[in-house]
C-alpha cells in the first residue's frame, strides 16, 4: 500500500468532483438547499452514493490502466451502450467546459464588474496553457489546488456557526421557494451525484489508470469520498443559513464571504477562480485526450480548437446554462452509474488477482533492475506469464511498472 499515491488520488477526485460549482455555491443551492432542511438529509445520501461510486470508478480505471474513457466502456459494457456512453460523456465533458467558462465570467462580473467575456478569456487562455502539459503534470495541478476549497468551505461553516442561533425554519421556508431543477429530495441527489460523476468519469479513470495498484486507486476513491461528503453538508449548511443573504447570487459562495469581510471576498474570489480552472482543465483535457485517442499527434490543434468553441458558446451565460445541461447530464449519469457498478460487481475478484499479479510483477522488474541479483530464465519464464495473464497490453504494463520501478531504485541509491 502506498500512503503517498492513495493520497493523491483522493485530492485529485476531490477537486475534481468538488468542482467550480461546488466553489461558486450554485449547485448546492439547486439540488439541496431548495428542499429546506431536508436538503441537507438529500446531501447525506449524495455523499454515499459519491463515496461507493468513487471507489468503484477509480478502481475499473486502474485495473485497465486507462488513458481515456472509450476503451473501458467497451470493456465493461455491450457495444451499443459504450457507444452511447461515449458520446455522451464527451458531450457532458464540452458541455460542463462551457459552463464553467461562464462561470469564470460570472465570477469576475460579480465581484469586480467586468464584462463576463473578459473573465471567461482568462479562463480559456489558462486552460489552453496547461492543457499543452501532460496527465501526470494535469493530475497533479488537480491535487495541489483542491486544498484550497477546503479552507474556503471550513472558513464558511465555521463562520456560520459563529452566527448562530439563526431560525432555521425560517431559512428553511424561504430556501424552499427557490427553484430545483428535479424533485423530490432524494432524487434530487441522486441526480446530482450522477451528473458530478458524468462530469468526472473521464479523468476518473485517467486518475486511476496513472496508479499502477487498484488497491491503492481504490482507498484513493473511497477516501476522496468521505471528504467530499463532509465538505458538501458542510457547504449545505452554511448556504441554507444564510439563505437570505445569498440566495439571490450567480455566485453564492463569493457573496456569504462579502458578508464577512471585504478582504474575504477578495480571498474567495480567487478560490472560486481556481476552482472553475481546476474543473475547466479537467473537461477539455479529458475530451481533447478521447478525441485524438487514434491520432495523438492532433491533440494540440483538436484541444485549442475545442476550447475556443467553448469560449464562444459560454457567453449564453452562467446560470441559464447551468439550470438547463445538469439536470440531462444527472439523467444520463445514472445509466453510467449502473453499468460501473455492475461491471465492477461481476469482476471484483479479477480485480484483486490483477493488483496480487501486478505486485509479483513489480518484484521481478526490481530483480532484474537489480545488478546485485541474478535474473534467471526462470524468472524471466514467470515475468512472461504475469504479464501474459494481465488485461492490460504487455508492453503497456511493463513500461509503466518499469518506470516506477527505476525511479524507485535511484531514489534507494540517492538514500543510501
Amino acid at each position: 500500500m502506498s500512503v503517498k499515491k492513495t493520497l493523491q488520488v483522493a485530492l485529485a477526485f476531490i477537486g475534481l468532483m468538488v468542482g467550480a460549482g461546488f466553489a461558486t455555491g450554485q449547485e448546492v443551492i439547486q439540488y439541496f438547499v431548495s428542499f429546506g432542511v431536508w436538503g441537507l438529509a438529500g446531501a447525506l445520501v449524495a455523499g454515499i452514493l459519491m463515496i461507493t461510486a468513487g471507489a468503484v470508478i477509480i478502481n475499473i480505471g486502474s485495473y485497465f490502466l486507462a488513458d481515456e474513457h472509450l476503451g473501458v466502456f467497451r470493456s465493461v459494457s455491450a457495444p451499443v451502450v459504450s457507444r452511447f456512453l461515449d458520446i455522451t460523456v464527451s458531450l457532458t465533458l464540452l458541455a460542463m467546459g462551457i459552463v464553467m467558462l461562464a462561470g469564470a465570467g460570472s465570477t469576475l462580473e460579480q465581484q469586480f464588474g467586468l464584462p463576463a467575456w473578459i473573465g471567461a478569456l482568462i479562463m480559456v487562455v489558462l486552460v489552453m496553457l496547461t492543457g499543452l502539459l501532460d496527465v501526470n503534470k494535469v493530475t497533479n495541478i488537480i491535487s495541489a489546488v483542491t486544498p484550497v476549497i477546503f479552507l474556503a468551505v471550513i472558513v464558511a461553516f465555521v463562520y456560520t456557526l459563529m452566527q448562530l442561533p439563526v431560525d432555521l425554519g425560517a431559512m428553511s421556508d424561504l430556501a424552499v421557494q427557490a427553484d430545483s431543477p428535479v424533485s423530490p429530495w432524494w432524487f434530487s441527489a441522486i441526480n446530482y451525484t450522477c451528473m458530478a460523476l458524468m462530469l468526472g468519469v473521464s479523468m476518473s479513470l485517467m486518475i486511476g489508470g496513472n496508479t499502477l495498484d487498484p488497491r491503492d486507486a481504490g482507498r484513493g476513491g473511497l477516501l476522496g469520498g468521505v471528504v467530499y461528503t463532509v465538505l458538501l453538508c458542510m457547504n449545505a449548511f452554511a448556504l441554507l443559513v444564510n439563505f437570505d443573504a445569498v440566495g439571490d447570487a450567480d455566485v453564492p459562495m463569493l457573496k456569504l464571504f462579502e458578508t464577512m469581510h471585504p478582504v474575504a471576498s477578495i480571498a474567495m474570489v480567487f478560490v472560486t477562480f481556481v476552482m472553475i480552472y481546476n474543473t475547466t482543465i479537467s473537461m477539455f483535457y479529458a475530451l481533447g485526450r478521447r478525441v485524438t485517442v487514434n491520432h495523438r499527434k492532433r491533440y494540440v490543434p483538436v484541444f485549442l480548437g475545442i476550447c475556443a468553441v467553448g469560449y464562444v458558446v459560454s457567453l449564453v451565460g452562467f446560470g441559464t446554462l447551468m439550470s438547463v445541461v445538469y439536470p440531462v447530464i444527472g439523467y444520463v449519469g445514472m445509466v453510467l452509474v449502473v453499468v460501473m457498478f455492475v461491471w465492477w460487481f461481476r469482476n471484483r475478484s479479477k480485480i484483486r488477482e490483477e493488483a496480487g499479479r501486478r505486485t509479483r510483477i513489480r518484484a521481478l522488474l526490481t530483480k532484474r533492475g537489480d545488478d546485485s541479483k541474478e535474473f534467471s530464465e526462470y524468472n524471466e519464464t514467470q515475468l512472461r506469464g504475469a504479464t501474459d495473464d494481465s488485461p492490460v497490453d504487455n508492453e503497456a504494463l511493463t513500461g509503466a511498472i518499469e518506470t516506477q520501478v527505476k525511479r524507485d531504485l535511484g531514489e534507494g541509491k540517492q538514500k543510501s
